[in-house]
């Protein structure tokens, strides 16, 4: 139980740290959508910290800086989709 609360700490601070960096008028608003961006950031950090130094803690500042750049292209991705999802609806109501 404390470990999963933990990790939803952990989700919020990078999350919230990632959204800082990767600021936009369009960005996901919310506490879960801010926890969801971090524990997702979290994993894709992880996996490419994993991949680079072969193992890692994620509360080292290596493993939160790697969360953060998950984060950071989390909120990359989810902007590219909804922008994308925009731009098809305007071009659908507009033929």
């Amino acid at each position: 139980m404390v470990r999963i609360l933990v990790w939803v700490i952990y989700g919020l601070i990078v999350g919230l740290m990632a959204k800082a960096v990767m600021r936009y008028k369009d960005s996901p608003k919310g506490l879960f959508s801010t926890l969801a961006i971090g524990v997702c950031g979290s994993f894709v950090g992880g996996f490419v910290n994993h991949l680079v130094y072969g193992s890692g803690d994620p509360l080292q500042p290596s493993g939160i800086l790697m969360g953060v750049v998950g984060g950071m292209l989390t909120c990359f991705a989810y902007r590219k989709l909804v922008t994308e999802k925009i731009k098809r609806e305007l071009a659908a109501k507009s033929s």
